[in-house]
């Protein structure tokens, strides 16, 4: 079956708005264009100091690296009006590995979303029942970019 010019631009773009998607859906590339440059670029916390990570997802199942960290997002705070900003739970130095599993913050009933700047924080939260954190088992290669 032949297709037109028309029709394989109209093909390509769907499959790289659906990867995109995929990459929002997941958390990666919020910042814009190709995950693999600055385009994966995006803010996110680290002991209560800011900093701009670039992220990237990684293939499915990296539990056999024993050095990942965790890396919390809320995607459910934005249909709350709440732009939560990713916190993690350490970041590189000399020989540390940049992957990171990301867990999903979900607030509990009766609780408003808030922006949270360390994992003691997080995990204060969930331990006074604020918060429930889920392991979504997805990775992703983040690394502070710009000054540390």
């Amino acid at each position: 079956m032949r297709r037109s010019i028309g029709a394989a631009i109209l093909i390509a773009a769907a499959l790289t708005v659906s990867t995109a998607s995929g990459a929002l859906a997941a958390g990666g590339g919020k910042g814009q264009g190709n995950t693999n440059g600055h385009g994966g670029d995006m803010p996110a916390y680290y002991d209560d100091q800011l900093f701009t990570i670039n992220f990237k997802l990684m293939k499915p199942d990296l539990h056999h690296n024993p050095s990942f960290n965790t890396i919390y997002q809320c995607d459910t705070c934005a249909d709350q009006g709440l732009n939560f900003v990713s916190v993690l739970d350490a970041i590189q130095g000399d020989g540390f590995n940049p992957i990171w599993e990301e867990h999903q913050i979900t607030f509990n009933a009766g609780f408003q979303p808030v922006q949270f700047t360390s994992d003691d924080q997080i995990l204060q939260a969930q331990q006074q029942g604020e918060i429930t954190i889920t392991d979504t088992e997805e990775f992703y290669r983040c690394s502070v970019v710009g000054k540390k």
